[in-house]
This record gives structure tokens, C-alpha cells and sequence, in this order.
């Protein structure tokens, strides 16, 4: 299992669309993922759980990836937070 702390750092935070590229994006890989905020375990690869995380700008995020495909999978969210969601330019 690979676990690494995130920052949400884009301005509007895990609001529909960055969820949507998170999970589409997670979707892609075998590797489970989970995402822990503000006390709550959701699964990552779930839009809805994603979303009732409430995660605004600056809220600090913990990503779990466990499976066969992990370091891409974490490599590849990763590489998402730090493009901001590709929301700001």
C-alpha cells in the first residue's frame, strides 16, 4: 500500500468536475484508492464520496492506493493535485 499526503490546492477544491477527473482518472486502474479528510474514509474512486468530503483549497488530503497498479495509480493523482485539476491557469 503507498500513502501520501496531498494538499488540495486548486481555488475552487474537490468541487463536481475536479471530483469527476479524480474518479474518472482513478477508474482507469485496478488499484483501490481511498482518500482521508477532515476525519472521513471515503473511497476515491466513488464520486459521491468524493464530494461528501467537502474539501475546499488548502485542506490537507491523504491518498491510499493498494493493488497491483498502485505506483502508477498514486503517480498518476499525484501528478492531478499538482496540475490543480487543470482548472487555473
Amino acid at each position: 500500500m503507498l500513502e501520501r499526503e496531498l494538499t488540495v490546492s486548486n481555488r475552487l477544491g474537490l468541487h463536481a468536475r475536479a471530483t469527476a477527473k479524480l474518479v474518472q482518472l482513478l477508474s482507469g486502474f485496478r488499484a483501490n484508492a481511498t482518500l482521508v479528510a477532515k476525519g472521513r474514509e471515503v473511497n476515491a474512486k466513488s464520486i459521491m464520496g468524493v464530494m461528501l468530503l467537502a474539501a475546499g483549497q488548502g485542506t490537507p488530503v491523504t491518498v491510499r492506493v493498494q493493488g497491483e497498479d498502485e505506483a502508477d495509480a498514486m503517480a498518476a493523482v499525484v501528478d492531478l493535485f499538482e496540475r490543480r485539476f487543470d482548472e487555473d491557469s
